[in-house]
């Protein structure tokens, strides 16, 4: 489980087709090795597994989410972020 990882947690929420989720996605992978046991990059198909982007509220994409220490922040196009305990 993320709530559940060692390191802070990155995921992408994209769908096939969307060409902002592809650049956003070829810059993750850029990362992922830059941030190896630091950080866990995670990618979700919303197309594939849509009942945790509909729970997270997830509207518009390419998303972002990130887990620290039990909390959970969104992040949606470039200005919305929104922050809230995973406990609730």
């Amino acid at each position: 489980m993320i709530s559940q990882a060692e390191v802070p947690v990155l995921v992408e929420f994209w769908k096939p087709g969307c060409g902002s989720c592809r650049a956003l996605m070829r810059e993750l992978e850029k990362l992922e090795h830059d941030v190896a046991g630091k950080v866990l990059i995670l990618k979700m198909n919303v197309e594939e597994n849509f009942q945790i982007p509909a729970e997270l509220e997830i509207h518009s994409l390419p998303a972002l989410a990130y887990y620290q220490e039990g909390v959970f922040t969104r992040f949606i196009g470039v200005l919305e972020r929104e922050r809230k305990s995973l406990d609730s």
